[in-house]
């Protein structure tokens, strides 16, 4: 952050007082402006005994395979969100379920929530951000191409809860990144 988006001034970066952290504050009107993690909601659905993924055609990760998901908007609960990103992902309408997994990545700011969902109908195709979407069994998720390390737990998870009849609710934290993966801000290794 450059600018005060109260009143445009240069900000610091600083420990404004009475807090313990820097945070972007600016010296002219005073204005602290917090920077707080994102959350990432969305949804394992099921249709007898498969779950349905999405391929995208966005980046991070283009092509690669993923559960419908994306960052919480304002208004929303989780919940729905979760609902919309199916709608918008996979053009699917589902019943949403229990919260599944709440998954840290503190190395991007971020948290994911999935929920099991169930899909209402087999009416579903690929929306904006999908190549294409398709009902998986277990044995054939395409395992080495699963977008996001979450989605990956998410589904071990998922399909071994399914195996032992005990559904529980998972949280974990994935605190690096991933090999080869570029830090914002940060120059590339090699």
């Amino acid at each position: 952050m450059k600018y005060c988006s109260s009143c445009g001034s240069t900000v610091e970066f600083r420990v404004p007082k009475g807090d313990t952290l820097p945070r972007h504050v600016c010296p002219n009107c005073g204005a602290v402006h917090y920077q707080n993690p994102k959350i990432v909601v969305g949804a394992l659905p099921e249709w007898e005994g498969r779950v349905l993924l999405c391929r995208r055609a966005i980046e991070p990760r283009h092509g690669m395979w993923t559960l419908p998901a994306g960052f919480m908007e304002n208004e929303e609960t989780t919940a729905e969100g979760a609902a919309r990103e199916t709608l918008e992902e996979a053009c699917a309408r589902i019943d949403v379920g229990p919260m599944y997994t709440l998954i840290d990545v503190p190395y991007i700011s971020q948290v994911h929530i999935i929920y099991r969902a169930r899909l209402l109908d087999l009416d579903f195709r690929p929306g904006e951000e999908s190549l294409e979407v398709a009902l998986f069994d277990e044995a054939d998720i395409p395992w080495e191409q699963i977008a996001f390390r979450t989605i990956a737990l998410t589904l071990r998870h998922y399909f071994a809860d399914r195996r032992s009849g005990n559904w529980a609710f998972h949280t974990a934290s994935i605190d690096t990144p991933p090999p080869g993966y570029v830090l914002p801000g940060q120059p590339p290794h090699g």
